[in-house]
């Protein structure tokens, strides 16, 4: 399956009752040979409202952090576990992010990453495919209200940054 098929089934996707409070469902966006993916939770307001993900404050924080450590969001593949936006922005329920779990997987296995980056407690929840490398980092929501995770954070961005250095070599 192309992920321009899969992103239509996403559009239209109803296996779980998030649809019924979205605008639009978020499948992700990158180059289809992006060496790194990230993934986050569930698309949030601004993402709801654009069908992008990751463009709203976080996602802005996250954009800036990956710049400062050299890194182009460009190249990247982002996406989030579950596709369509929760009440309130809650965790995800585990029979949505069951309901959304196939979506990923397919999108891992069409894109092939080499990293996949987990952001926050929920990406955790991705499932784990032979041949590519885990990591996990603090969701940059988090990171933008705690001073002692920000710091972790830029860290942790700093850390992958020299991991995608040496795939990339």
């Amino acid at each position: 399956m192309s992920l321009e098929e899969l992103n239509y089934q996403i559009y239209g996707c109803r296996k779980c009752r998030l649809w019924q409070g979205a605008k639009h469902g978020v499948p992700g966006e990158g180059p289809l040979n992006a060496k790194v993916m990230l993934v986050g939770q569930n698309p949030g307001a601004e993402e709801d409202e654009t069908g992008r993900p990751f463009v709203g404050r976080a996602g802005k924080f996250l954009t800036k952090v990956l710049a400062e450590n050299g890194i182009k969001r460009e190249d990247l593949f982002i996406t989030n576990i579950v596709k369509h936006i929760s009440p309130q922005n809650r965790k995800p329920f585990d029979d949505e992010i069951a309901a959304c779990v196939p979506y990923l997987t397919m999108q891992i296995n069409v894109i092939k990453p080499k990293i996949i980056v987990l952001l926050g407690a929920t990406a955790k929840e991705t499932p784990r495919l032979e041949g590519i490398e885990y990591i996990e980092v603090i969701h940059p929501s988090a990171a933008m209200r705690f001073g002692k995770m920000r710091a972790k954070f830029r860290e942790q961005i700093a850390e992958l940054a020299k991991r995608i250095a040496t795939i990339n070599t």
